[in-house]
């Protein structure tokens, strides 16, 4: 069995050779636009391994750095938001992207400034994980900046994955179960995202995601894997779907393989720190198992 350590990176080796080498023009590749987490479960980190497991060539553009660990965040400073917008442009115009996702944007400056050179550029493929707060506790979007959110960087999303907290602070009421999801995705796709994806994992029982696309709800259901070590998993979900759509696989399709990644991560996680431990990203090979007993 291949271990977990090197399963991803033999994936993307040979995704490099069956594509004829080492041309991106040929590899998938996707960008995040994220904060950077110290601890290396969340964030930029947990993207970009979230990347190379599934076989996709990652680039990042940071927007902030966090002085984290499995016990919560520390401090973040935040990048200015010109080099924040250098950073995407340099990327952009050079490698470029087949998906990007956005994540921890930290304030309003950044927001307005990612939005500018996305829409720019007129990018589609773009997973918005509204990122609003830690695990910890610790808020992680500044209050002026949930406003330019909705006006500035929903309107550009083809996928938004908020967790019941983020569709709260978005919807702008109470969501309590699979009703009050529905009625939060109506509301958000108004604000101008193609598809939306509330995570209902903080509800009791089963961990049960919806998916909406202006007509049709889907439900994603899978048994609860219970481990307290679950740090970072809306950031692998974010960059799981937004590796799939790198691939060239439909949102749909995209959104339910990314819930099997992210349940298979958290069902092999790894037990590191005092506190809240990240996810495996490499428990996972491209049939959709683990590659781990």
């Amino acid at each position: 069995m291949v271990s977990q350590s090197c399963a991803g990176w033999l994936y993307f080796v040979r995704s490099l050779r069956d594509a004829g080498g080492l041309s991106m023009d040929t590899i998938a590749r996707a960008l995040t636009i994220a904060g950077s987490d110290s601890g290396g479960g969340a964030g930029i980190q947990a993207d970009l391994k979230t990347f190379t497991a599934l076989g996709v060539y990652g680039a990042s553009a940071i927007t902030a750095l966090t002085a984290q660990n499995t016990l919560g965040v520390q401090g973040v400073f935040s990048i200015p938001a010109d080099f924040v917008e250098e950073q995407i442009a340099a990327v952009l115009d050079d490698i470029g992207a087949d998906a990007a996702k956005t994540g921890m944007l930290a304030n309003n400056e950044i927001i307005r400034a990612v939005a500018r050179a996305l829409e720019s550029r007129s990018f589609e493929n773009l997973v918005v994980d509204p990122v609003m707060v830690s695990k910890s506790g610790h808020p992680l979007l500044e209050q002026e900046a949930r406003n330019a959110l909705k006006q500035h960087l929903l309107p550009l999303a083809l996928v938004v994955t908020p967790n019941l907290f983020e569709a709260e602070q978005l919807a702008g009421f109470a969501v309590r179960g699979l009703e009050d999801m529905k009625a939060a995705a109506r509301l958000i796709r108004g604000m101008g995202p193609r598809y939306v994806v509330i995570k209902g994992g903080h509800l009791p029982g089963k961990a049960t995601d919806i998916l909406f696309d202006g007509e049709t709800f889907w439900a994603l259901t899978r048994d609860r894997v219970h481990s307290r070590n679950t740090h970072g998993t809306g950031c692998t979900f974010s960059a799981a779907i937004t590796a799939f759509l790198a691939r060239g696989l439909s949102v749909a399709e995209a959104v339910k393989k990314a819930k099997e990644f992210v349940t298979t991560a958290i069902a092999h996680s790894l037990d590191i720190g005092r506190g809240c431990g990240p996810t495996n990203h490499m428990a996972w090979n491209n049939d959709g198992e683990a590659t781990l007993s």
